[in-house]
């Protein structure tokens, strides 16, 4: 289980007009990184960031109501209480032109950037194809280590 994060700040608005927030280190990450992107001629957009373990429940009971069974919900979406997105750490991406949470992320020269420079900022995908976590591919989704 992942605990939520007891200190955020924020870090700007994601594409769909929601305030977002990560730790005091991701949200340095995460600047420090959008802004390197920036000044190659990459645009990475907020898809998403820190998630309460309350709004995780919502969105499975959304996703529930809409018909999917919890086999489908599960290779996309953890329970409460299981996603990274409640450590404050954990960051979905996008850019220009690409459908969010998509595959076809990986077809764009944003993804190529981050596949090349994220880890430079502490940031790396979580799920990549076949992983051992039996979770779908998402090349959207990137997370940051705390330095040790």
């Amino acid at each position: 289980m992942f605990a939520e994060a007891a200190e955020l700040v924020p870090v700007g608005q994601d594409i769909y007009g929601r305030d977002q927030r990560l730790t005091p280190a991701a949200a340095a990450a995460w600047n420090g990184m959008k802004t390197a992107a920036e000044k190659e001629g990459e645009i990475l957009q907020l898809v998403s960031a820190f998630r309460s373990v309350d709004y995780q429940k919502q969105i499975i009971e959304r996703k529930l109501a809409a018909g999917q069974s919890w086999d489908q919900i599960l290779r996309v979406s953890a329970l409460p209480g299981f996603s990274e997105h409640h450590t404050g750490r954990t960051i979905d991406v996008t850019t220009n032109g690409c459908k969010p949470l998509e595959e076809e992320f990986e077809n764009t020269s944003a993804f190529l950037w981050l596949t090349r420079r994220a880890v430079g900022y502490g940031f790396t995908m979580t799920y990549p194809r076949d992983n051992p976590f039996g979770v779908a591919y998402e090349p959207w989704h990137w997370t940051f280590q705390e330095p040790t």
